[in-house]
C-alpha cells in the first residue's frame, strides 16, 4: 500500500514541472518590484498577499513531490534535483519575505491600521500581517541576509539532507540477514522477546556505520543555528523556536513544571511492565514498547484492512464526516503504509494544499500502537481538511497546536475501544496509551534535555560521538529514572531521530508533550459536552493559525499559562497508571 503522488505530478518528466517552476521565479520577481515601488498601503498589502498566495501554492506542490518522494525513495536522483533547485529558489522567496516585514515596519501605525480597517481582504489575513510586521525586529540585516541564505544551502539544509539519506539507506544486520532501520525498529513490537533484544542490539551495533556522519550533521546544524540567532537578534535558540512557535516563555515552563511533578507517575508505569517483562531493575530500553497482557487473552494485532475498518467506523461515532474523510485517505491511496528499503522511519503527515488533500507515512507492523499512529497522523490530516478555503498563511498552525487533532484522535480511539472492554482487553489498550504518553512525555522530556545540552555545549567546540551518547544517557536518567534500566538504555536515540536536524527549527520536541496534554484537555470538554461540542472543536482547528497560542487556547476557556490546567491533564494519565498497575498487581497475586 503505498501513496499516490500524481495529483501533483505524473513524473519527473512532467512538463508542468517546468511550468510551474517558472511561474514561481516570475512572482517571486513581481512581490520583489512591488515592494521595491510599493503605492498605497492597502493597494500594496492586497496585492502582494496575492501574488503571495499563488507563489506559496506552486512552490508548496514543486516541494511536496519532491519531499514526499525522498521521503519513501532517499537516492531518488531527479528528486534531489528538483529539491536543490527549489531551495535555491527559496533563498530569493526568503529575501522578499523579509523585504515585506520591513516594509510593514516602515509604515507609521495609522498608515498599517487604516490600510487593514479598509480592506476585507487584510482583515481575512490579520494574524498573519501583523506577525509579519514584528517579525522584521528578527530579520537579518540586508546586507548580509543573502549570503546567509545561500551558505545555508551547502550547510544545515545540505548536513539535514544527508542525515536523512543515512537513515533511509542504513541497513542493520540481523540474525545474518540485511534489513532496513525502520523494519529492525519496529520489532521493538514483536511479541518475542528474544526477536526484541536481538532488533535492540543488532540495531545499537548498526550505528557505528553512521555515528561520526551524524554527529559532523547535528554539530553543523546546532552551529549554524547559534550564528543565525545572532543575526536574528534572540538570545537563545529556544527563543527564536518559542516565536516562531507563537508561544511565550511562561507557556513552556507552566507545562515542563507540571510534568516534573508526575515523573514518579510515570516511572511507576515502567517499573511495573517491568515486573511483568520478569525485569528486576526496571524495564530495559529494548522493552519499551513491547506488548504485555494479562490471563490468556492474546496481544492482538491488526491488518491494514481491519485498521482501516475500525477507524472508519469508530471516528464516525464522532463526527459522520471523519468516517467518510479517513475511508477516502486509504481508498484513495494517501497513505504509504509499510517499512521497505529506502524509506524514512517514523510516521507523518504532509498536507497538499495545492489540491486540499493530505499524504501520510507509517511504517505499520501491525500493533494497535501502529493504529493508533494511524489514527495520530489521520488527526492531521483531518486538521488540514478543516482549514480547507482559508488563506495560506492563516493555515500556518504553530507546531504544538499541530498536534491537536493528532492526539484528540489516538485519545478518541483509546476511549471508544475501552468502553465496555473486558478486564484482560482493558489492561492491553491502558498499555497501548500508557506506552505512548510516558514517550510524549518522559522522552520528550530527555530529547529537550539534551538537544539543550548539545547547544550549550556547541557554543564552545564540536561534540563528539562519545559526548553526544554520554549526553543523551545522561538526558534519559533525568527523565526516565528509575523506571528504565541503567544497563540497557538507547546511546544513539540522537542518530535516530530526525527532528534535531531540522534547519532553523530547534526544539521539535516540546510541541508533542503539549499536544498531548492539551489534545487531552480538548478532549475533555468533549467528554462533558458531547455532540456539541464537535462544531466548537472543528473550529478550534480551523482557528490554530490565526493567533497566538494562548489567544487559541483561551477561545476554548483554556489557559495555558496556568500549572493548574496541565496537571488537570497529567492526572487523567495518572489515574490510567494506577489502573494499569493495580491490574497487573492482581494478575501477579499482589493486591
Amino acid at each position: 500500500m503505498k501513496w499516490d503522488l500524481s495529483v501533483l505530478y505524473q513524473n519527473f518528466d512532467d512538463p508542468a514541472i517546468e511550468k510551474d517552476f517558472a511561474r514561481v521565479v516570475e512572482l517571486t520577481g513581481e512581490m520583489k518590484e512591488l515592494l521595491a515601488h510599493p503605492g498605497e498601503a492597502k493597494e500594496t498589502l492586497e496585492k502582494y498577499y496575492l501574488l503571495c498566495e499563488e507563489c506559496e501554492l506552486l512552490s508548496g506542490k514543486l516541494g511536496e513531490f519532491a519531499s514526499l518522494t525522498t521521503a519513501t525513495d532517499a537516492t531518488n536522483e531527479p528528486a534531489m534535483v528538483l529539491m536543490d533547485r527549489l531551495m535555491q529558489q527559496s533563498v530569493e522567496e526568503s529575501l522578499v519575505d523579509s523585504d515585506f516585514s520591513r516594509y510593514l515596519k516602515s509604515l507609521s501605525d495609522e498608515a498599517f491600521e487604516n490600510a487593514i480597517a479598509a480592506s476585507e481582504k487584510l482583515q481575512a489575513v490579520d494574524y498573519s500581517v501583523r506577525y509579519s510586521r514584528v517579525a522584521a525586529d528578527h530579520n537579518p540585516a540586508p546586507e548580509i541576509e543573502e549570503w546567509l541564505l545561500n551558505m545555508s544551502l551547502t550547510g544545515a539544509q545540505a548536513f539535514s539532507q544527508l542525515r536523512d539519506k543515512l537513515d533511509a539507506t542504513l541497513m542493520v544486520d540481523y540474525r545474518g540477514e540485511q534489513l532496513p532501520l525502520a523494519a529492525v525498529r519496529g520489532m521493538a513490537e514483536d511479541p518475542d522477546p528474544a526477536v526484541r533484544r536481538d532488533a535492540y542490539e543488532a540495531e545499537l551495533k548498526s550505528y557505528a556505520k553512521i555515528e561520526h556522519a551524524m554527529a559532523a550533521c547535528l554539530n553543523s546544524i546546532k552551529g549554524e543555528g547559534l550564528t543565525l540567532i545572532k543575526a536574528e537578534n534572540f538570545d537563545s535558540i529556544l527563543d527564536a523556536t518559542l516565536f516562531k512557535s507563537s508561544m511565550d516563555r511562561e507557556t513552556l515552563d507552566a507545562m515542563w513544571t507540571a510534568c516534573r511533578e508526575f515523573f514518579p507517575a510515570f516511572r511507576s508505569y515502567l517499573r511495573k511492565k517491568a515486573e511483568l517483562l520478569g525485569h528486576k531493575n526496571g524495564l530495559p530500553f529494548y522493552d519499551l514498547f513491547a506488548p504485555v497482557s494479562i490471563g490468556d487473552a492474546p496481544v492482538r494485532t491488526y491488518t491494514a484492512e481491519e485498521a482501516h475498518e475500525l477507524l472508519v467506523r469508530e471516528m464516525s461515532k464522532f463526527t459522520p464526516e471523519m468516517g467518510t474523510f479517513i475511508d477516502r485517505a486509504f481508498n484513495e491511496r494517501w497513505i504509504d503504509m509499510y517499512p521497505y528499503e529506502g524509506k524514512g522511519g517514523g510516521a507523518f503527515c504532509a498536507g497538499i494544499e495545492s489540491c486540499e488533500q493530505s499524504r501520510v507515512l507509517t511504517n505499520f507492523t501491525g500493533s494497535l500502537g501502529d493504529v493508533s499512529t494511524l489514527a495520530h497522523e489521520l488527526g492531521h490530516a483531518w486538521h488540514n481538511h478543516c482549514m480547507k478555503g482559508l488563506p495560506l498563511c492563516m493555515r500556518r498552525e504553530p507546531m504544538p497546536l499541530a498536534e491537536t487533532a493528532s492526539i484528540f484522535n489516538e485519545t478518541l480511539l483509546a476511549n471508544v475501544l475501552r468502553a465496555g472492554a473486558e478486564k484482560e482487553e482493558l489492561f492491553g489498550l491502558l498499555e497501548a496509551e500508557l506506552q505512548d504518553a510516558t514517550q510524549v512525555i518522559l522522552d520528550i522530556y530527555s530529547r529537550y534535555l539534551f538537544e539543550t545540552a548539545v547547544i550549550e555545549g556547541r557554543k564552545t567546540h564540536q561534540l563528539s560521538v562519545e559526548e553526544l551518547k554520554n549526553l543523551m544517557l545522561d538526558a534519559q536518567d533525568q527523565s526516565y529514572g528509575d523506571g528504565l534500566d541503567p544497563e540497557y538504555r538507547h546511546p544513539y536515540m540522537w542518530a535516530c531521530k530526525s527532528h534535531y536536524y531540522i534547519p532553523g527549527f530547534a526544539f521539535y520536541n516540546f510541541p508533542y508533550a503539549f499536544g498531548l496534554l492539551f489534545g487531552k484537555g480538548v478532549f475533555a470538554q468533549y467528554q462533558e459536552k458531547g455532540a456539541d461540542f464537535v462544531p466548537t472543536y472543528n473550529q478550534l482547528l480551523r482557528s490554530c493559525g490565526s493567533g497566538s497560542i494562548a489567544d487559541v487556547a483561551a477561545s476554548v476557556g483554556i489557559d495555558v499559562r496556568s500549572v493548574d490546567f496541565w496537571r488537570e491533564s497529567l492526572r487523567v494519565i495518572e489515574e490510567d497508571i494506577k489502573l494499569f498497575n493495580r491490574l497487573a498487581d492482581e494478575y501477579m497475586g499482589k493486591a
